[in-house]
């Protein structure tokens, strides 16, 4: 193996032919990425819950919110603006919210390759076009594992994100105020807004660093 990629040398006495071998161990590496980043990424949804609820929005909402926004920058944003100026805030959180959200979109440019031929594919990736799957799909070397790489990632995220923000939202709901505990939810809604924020893949970023 170099550099993260399996060799020829690494053939084994399957009967496989050096390339078969070579994509199978490409596979499990992007699987095995995918998941990694998954379940690191699933541990922010156990705050996000928690702060939507002291936010102001109910169990149901915070869960709703993420299953269809599925953004972390633009959740944690809406919320802290939500947390600042309540209801009456709404107009200016969708808006931020929505600015954040744009460099999805960008990100489709890059990964459309990726996705698959079905248009039920390229629906389901519309939701999980994301900082992760796209980082974890553009780094792997072959057409099929950039594939893989894309789906287990966005997959993975996104159930793992899903479930920590019902664990953290019915948290958030049996704290109570979290001012009591010396918590500004909106305070810490703007500071994971800017960390989501200020994540971009890397070495693999949709364009060239400037």
């Amino acid at each position: 193996m170099l550099n993260g990629f399996v060799r020829a040398d690494s053939v084994n006495s399957s009967g496989d032919s050096p390339d078969e071998t070579i994509e199978r161990g490409n596979q499990r590496l992007a699987r095995r990425s995918g998941l990694a980043v998954g379940l690191a990424t699933a541990a922010y949804g156990i705050s996000f819950g928690a702060l939507s609820v002291a936010a102001g929005l109910s169990i149901a909402q915070t869960c709703f919110l993420s299953i269809v926004m599925f953004s972390g920058g633009s959740q944690f944003a809406l919320v802290g603006v939500l947390a600042t100026g309540g209801a009456a805030s709404g107009p200016a959180a969708i808006a931020g919210a929505a600015l954040l959200g744009v460099r999805n979109g960008i990100y489709g440019i890059r990964t459309s390759p990726m996705i698959g031929r079905g248009w039920w594919k390229r629906t389901a990736a519309a939701w999980l076009t994301i900082d992760e799957s796209t980082a974890v799909g553009l780094a792997q070397p072959t057409p099929r594992s950039r594939r893989t790489g894309f789906w287990v990632t966005g997959l993975a995220v996104f159930i793992g994100w899903n479930l920590t923000t019902l664990l953290g939202a019915l948290i958030g709901d049996a704290m109570g105020d979290t001012r009591a505990y010396g918590l500004d939810a909106a305070v810490f809604c703007q500071l994971e807004a800017g960390h989501f924020s200020a994540k971009k893949p890397a070495s693999s970023a949709p364009f060239p660093a400037s």
